[in-house]
């Protein structure tokens, strides 16, 4: 694939998610929002250290307070370098010293969340994967705080993008599309399960991905187990492979599903694949903005269950994507949150018949104005291979 490479995000842009992300913080009763190196901190500053260890990283957000990164002296050369450090301060703290304090200090500026004395326990957002070892630290510096992680808290902070995310998911899906489109003409039949999902890795890379997640190839019983993980299995002619793959292509994700069949498939093979399209038609189909993210999950789930499969679908039928491959939002029974536009996530119903096959079409979708659009565009129906 050719074309120019994405402009990057400026200062600008990590300003207004900070700024954004404080706000909602605010909103939420949350006194503050405490973001340890991951995806958060990369969408929030650009910034991923070269190496993640015991010393102390944070990004530090309170609503009416300018943002802070606390990092450790010796990296914070790297942090300066970070294309959103000229929206934040940055406060390095060396060897011997108390990080735990430094970031109690900002976020305790009028001395209210160290104790019973400022009336009541404030609530802290955290990023879900900052270790223990911190949380622990900064509980013992401020005794008067609790914390709850950002997917509770926030869990919609990433999920409406902007034009400019848009055009990167596109990007990565339209990548993960040329991907199949060459996988397609390669030979299936008496080659292991290995062997293709290494030509798939491959061919991410080649079309712009600088990290693959995952390469599922599933063949003839394996297919029934969604996250079957590639093995020594050899590919045989009347198999049907689910291939599930993905990864970040300039920082954005990609993830679409196809499932082929080496040579000309039966009846049921057929009918199966045709009842898993219609689902995943019906799934886009319902996607519009103001409808609860369940009744994506609904309009595929009744396709399937109207046919006499319901208890062969067994997980939910879509999730979130961006900067990394899942996130919320999540297309299940329960999720009453309205779609929105900007929305990206995956619509994936399946059917897996035990000991025998298993069927997956999945596209990512963004939220529309008036509906949805597709970001894979490669042919639904069923693709027969050699």
């Amino acid at each position: 694939m050719t074309g120019t490479a994405p402009a990057p995000f400026t200062a600008d842009d990590y300003r207004a998610r900070m700024e954004r992300a404080a706000r909602q913080a605010a909103e939420a009763g949350l006194a503050g929002l405490l973001v340890a190196p991951g995806p958060d901190l990369v969408w929030l500053t650009g910034y991923t250290p070269t190496a993640v260890t015991e010393r102390l990283t944070l990004l530090v957000l309170a609503a009416g307070q300018d943002p802070v990164l606390v990092v450790p002296t010796l990296e914070a050369p790297d942090a300066e370098r970070a294309p959103g450090a000229r929206a934040l301060t940055l406060r390095d703290w060396t060897d011997g010293k108390d990080p735990y304090a430094v970031t109690a200090a900002l976020l305790d500026t009028e001395g209210l969340l160290r104790g019973p004395k400022g009336g009541g326990v404030a609530l802290l957002g955290i990023s879900d994967n900052t270790w223990a070892l911190h949380l622990l630290g900064l509980q013992k510096a401020l005794p008067g705080t609790s914390y709850a992680s950002l997917t509770e808290a926030l869990p919609m902070l990433r999920a409406v993008k902007d034009a400019a995310e848009l055009d990167l998911l596109a990007a990565a899906g339209a990548a993960a599309d040329a991907a199949f489109e060459e996988i397609r003409q390669v030979a299936f039949a008496g080659r292991r399960e290995s062997d293709v999902a290494a030509d798939l890795a491959a061919l991410l890379r080649r079309f712009g991905h600088s990290q693959v997640d995952f390469t599922i190839v599933a063949s003839g019983p394996n297919g029934a187990n969604p996250h079957h993980e590639v093995g020594d299995r050899v590919i045989e002619r009347g198999d049907m492979v689910v291939l599930d793959f993905g990864g970040l292509k300039d920082g954005y994700g990609s993830d679409t599903s196809r499932t082929v069949h080496v040579g000309e498939p039966t009846d049921e093979e057929r009918r199966v694949h045709d009842l898993v399209r219609e689902a995943q038609e019906a799934g886009f189909r319902a996607v519009r903005p103001g409808v609860a993210c369940q009744e994506v999950d609904r309009a595929a789930r009744a396709v399937i269950a109207d046919a006499g499969y319901g208890e062969y679908f067994i997980h939910r039928t879509g999730h979130g994507i961006g900067v990394t491959t899942h996130e919320p939002p999540y297309m299940i029974e329960g999720e009453e949150r309205p779609l929105v536009p900007g929305m990206c996530f995956s619509v994936e119903p399946g059917v897996y018949l035990p000991g025998r096959f298993g069927v997956r079409i999945e596209d990512i979708v963004t939220v529309t104005g008036d509906g949805g659009r597709r970001l894979n565009n490669t042919a639904r129906e069923m693709v027969i291979v050699d």
